[in-house]
């Protein structure tokens, strides 16, 4: 990749670019065809697999940028299907087995039951499985049961992030992380962050702008540094509503003079 100027946005998927429910992100597509406009780069941040966010990634018409996979375990590079490097979910799956009980993984459903709980459809459910380098998964026990599950894999060494939907295990890296070594590469002019979650709270401090999403499906984030400046704001509007007047009042806030960023 090489460097370039202007303005490069990172962007969540579930609840932010896409609708909690539908998956729809319909709403965004003016806004997406302004940004291409520009010349800007959209690079979607997501705990979705590679498997699932390159076609989707087309679809939204930046093919040619890369993406932010398995919330930060990798980097899916541009106009690739594959992330390319080696795969570790074998051995947070090994991890998995020894740890007390009360966790399931997409690892331990079916593409049905996959489907079931994330609403997709079962071709993307099965892409949703095929994994890298996180495991997402549902809490069955208590809280108290949780709290020590969780101290039991931070002890062997596995982090956990929880998103919108699911508690997702990992042997660490974060969205920010994977963020900031995009931004070294790309050198945009403005970084824009668009999140709803938890574990995007440290892209949106990241970035030279955040947006926190409206997500009433999910628990509000606590207000956060740089909102009383307006440097992180918030949506009225959920989903890609809300990320589509984001991002448009965004743009008119910059400078309309800009030079397209060059990638590869």
């Amino acid at each position: 990749m090489t460097g370039g100027s202007g303005i490069l946005v990172f962007s969540d998927l579930d609840g932010t670019l896409l609708d909690h429910t539908t998956y729809s992100w319909a709403p965004a597509r003016p806004a997406l065809d302004r940004l291409r406009a520009l010349g800007a780069g959209l690079i979607l941040a997501t705990s979705k697999t590679a498997a699932e966010v390159a076609p989707l990634r087309a679809e939204l018409g930046f093919p040619d940028w890369p993406a932010i996979v398995e919330n930060g375990g990798g980097v899916l590079p541009a106009g690739s299907e594959s992330v390319g490097a080696a795969s570790v979910y074998p051995d947070i799956r090994a991890i998995l087995r020894g740890l007390p009980g009360g966790f399931r993984g997409f690892g331990d459903m079916t593409v049905a039951e996959v489907a079931r709980i994330t609403g997709l459809a079962p071709e993307a459910a099965a892409r949703a499985k095929r994994r890298g380098f996180s495991e997402p998964g549902l809490w069955t026990g208590t809280a108290a049961a949780r709290e020590d599950f969780l101290a039991a894999a931070a002890r062997i060494g596995l982090h956990a992030r929880r998103g919108g939907r699911f508690l997702t295990l990992s042997f660490g890296g974060t969205k920010a992380d994977r963020m900031r070594e995009l931004i070294r590469a790309l050198a945009p002019a403005h970084s824009i962050a668009l999140g709803d979650a938890p574990n995007d709270v440290e892209m949106l401090q990241a970035a030279d702008y955040g947006v926190i999403v409206a997500n009433r499906a999910a628990p509000p984030l606590p207000t956060l540094p740089g909102e009383a400046d307006g440097r992180i704001r918030r949506t009225k509007n959920e989903g890609p509503e809300g990320w589509a007047a984001a991002v448009s009042a965004l743009l008119d806030a910059l400078s309309t003079t800009r030079e397209p960023m060059r990638h590869g």
